[in-house]
């Protein structure tokens, strides 16, 4: 102990020997503070030495230290909640104020003190979401849509305090914690409808910030979020009602609901932004709003309510009309290429999907028809190839309603189909229409090339199987032909047309025609390996192949030589 004593006696006097040592240099001469010097240039115009100084690096310790406390505050919260010696209400209610305490403090800290808005941030985060979780999972102290609410008011709260100081760290914590616990606890709660909901919150709440150029890279993050919550409702609610008994149950309004109201944020932000402010879209806003669209057409077609889907329908065509409104209004062709060509291929896409949901096929056909005729026609008047290839689309949507697919493929290789109804006679008259018009167009860009050839394509291989259909029961002298009858008659007719289209494309210089005579060539050859050998006799092949190999021979030569006439002429 006498040690011990003499030990403590001499680190006393010590210390103070520091003391004093401290005290005489703090009340010594002070040297001078050095001046400045501007850098702009001394009087003998040399630049003068500018001096920085560096952040002190130590600050960091007392920041990660007040993080801890917060945290370690958090699990005294914990510990007085599972003793049971408060009410759990009074709980809840100083853990909200505890948070919202350091939420608050990340951002009231200095202005260059980013480091420390930050680590406040996540301390609020820290302690507010697995409290939540707690609450709701495992004391039942909060139902699922106050803890919801909770979380969307965490997230809207960050981003109105953090707003004038733009404050991004603050707003991306928050944004990310919210967005993750919704998600969490939507799948642990297995209550799915005010998890989404907050979710829906969140991504209003970050559209209207983006509007007022704040914090835009954080869209995405909820935008995915929102999505995939979206996703699990429909996905969930598919199911059998008894395979999904402990979810807690949702009326078909709210399926329907929670993910048009998705689409019609993403809608209204991208209309804003490229209608009124002529900003250019975004691949995420392409995306999100392709994304949003199809999960919205998922939940109307999956729990239709009869006038409801037709309202679905209906609605596709305003939106339609309101995407060619913008395109050719507010985009323009040059300076917002990306935007306009955006809108119109929308517009398309939702023209055909308002004919599928609403129009029965008669209708449809029709419909699609003269819509395809019209808006080509438009197309090559404004000499606008992207109006062209959506009546090129049109025109294949008619022929997949009225049947021409299928009794052209019937034509071309199979059995012999029966006669082809008046739709599709309808279709490849506006098949031949459409390549009519679509041949004024003369310019030698690749998407013109490429418009003239499918239009070619679509409306020779309607004539071809025309030709097929009528011409095969008349070639078998009034018999019934078989297989391999049918076989050699077929090859025939294609040489033949073949042949038909490369004196046309080199008498008209029309290249597309040559090249679909090309095409007949190559279904030729598919068709003598797949129907010619396999059902054919000795006979009926070698004419297959000699027509096969005449044809060959003779297309390259017709089309150089009608070529060569039409120069000379």
């Amino acid at each position: 102990m006498d040690e011990v004593r003499d030990a403590l006696a001499r680190l006393e006097a010590r210390l103070e020997n520091v003391e004093r040592r401290i005290s005489a240099l703090e009340n010594g001469p002070h040297p001078a503070t050095p001046v400045t010097v501007p850098a702009a240039a001394t009087a003998s115009g040399t630049p003068a030495t500018v001096e920085f100084s560096l952040p002190q690096a130590g600050g960091i310790f007392p920041v990660v230290g007040k993080a801890m406390l917060g945290i370690a505050g958090a699990y005294v919260l914990r510990a007085v909640a599972e003793s049971g010696s408060f009410p759990k209400l009074a709980v809840v209610v100083l853990a909200l104020a505890y948070a919202g305490t350091w939420l608050i403090w990340a951002v009231r800290v200095p202005m260059g003190a980013r480091f420390a808005s930050s680590a406040y941030a996540v301390t609020a985060a820290l302690i507010l979401a697995p409290m939540l979780a707690e609450l709701t999972l495992r004391f039942r102290v909060l139902p699922s849509p106050i803890t919801a609410g909770l979380l969307a008011l965490f997230v809207i709260a960050s981003a109105a305090l953090a707003w004038k100081r733009r404050l991004t760290p603050v707003v991306w914590v928050a944004g990310l914690t919210g967005v993750l616990t919704a998600l969490a606890l939507l799948i642990a709660s297995r209550d799915l409808v005010p998890y989404l909901a907050a979710l829906l919150l969140m991504a209003l709440a970050c559209e209207f910030a983006a509007a007022c150029n704040r914090w835009g890279s954080l869209r995405a993050v909820v935008a995915i979020g929102a999505d995939v919550g979206v996703f699990v409702l429909l996905n969930v609610y598919s199911l059998p009602p008894n395979t999904r008994t402990e979810y807690t149950p949702v009326s078909p309004a709210a399926a329907l609901a929670l993910p048009s109201f998705l689409f019609l944020i993403c809608g209204t932000s991208i209309a804003f932004r490229t209608a009124s402010r002529r900003e250019r879209m975004t691949i995420f806003e392409i995306v999100q709003a392709v994304i949003s669209f199809l999960l919205a057409g998922f939940a109307w077609l999956r729990f239709p309510s009869g006038a409801g889907l037709t309202g679905f329908g209906i609605g596709c065509w305003i939106f339609s009309a309101a995407c060619y409104i913008v395109a050719f209004a507010r985009c323009d062709r040059v300076t917002d290429k990306r935007n306009y060509h955006v809108y119109v291929t929308w517009g398309a896409a939702l023209v055909l999907a308002g004919c599928f949901i609403v129009l029965s096929p008669p209708l449809a056909t029709v419909f699609l028809s003269v819509a395809s005729i019209a808006v080509t026609l438009l197309g090559v008047r404004l000499v606008r190839v992207s109006l062209e290839f959506q009546g090129l689309a049109f025109l294949a949507a008619a022929a997949l309603t009225s049947g021409l697919w299928e009794f052209a493929g019937s034509a071309l290789a199979g059995n012999l189909p029966s006669a082809p109804g008046w739709m599709a006679c309808v279709a490849a008259v506006s098949a031949l229409v459409g390549y009519a018009i679509n041949g004024r167009l003369s310019g030698e860009r690749w998407n013109q090339r490429l418009l003239r050839l499918l239009s070619a394509i679509l409306a020779s291989g309607a004539t071809a199987a025309f030709l097929i259909f009528a011409v095969v029961p008349r070639a078998a002298n009034g018999i019934t032909p078989d297989a391999a009858h049918v076989a050699v008659i077929r090859t025939l007719i294609v040489c033949a047309f073949a042949l038909a289209l490369a004196f046309g494309g080199g008498r008209w210089r029309r290249t597309e025609l040559t090249w679909s005579a090309y095409g007949a060539l190559a279904l030729v050859t598919a068709k003598l390996l797949l129907e010619d050998l396999p059902h054919g006799h000795s006979g009926s092949i070698a004419i297959s192949i000699f027509l096969y190999a005449v044809a060959l021979i003779a297309v390259p030569r017709v089309a150089r030589a009608s070529r060569q006439q039409k120069v000379s002429e």
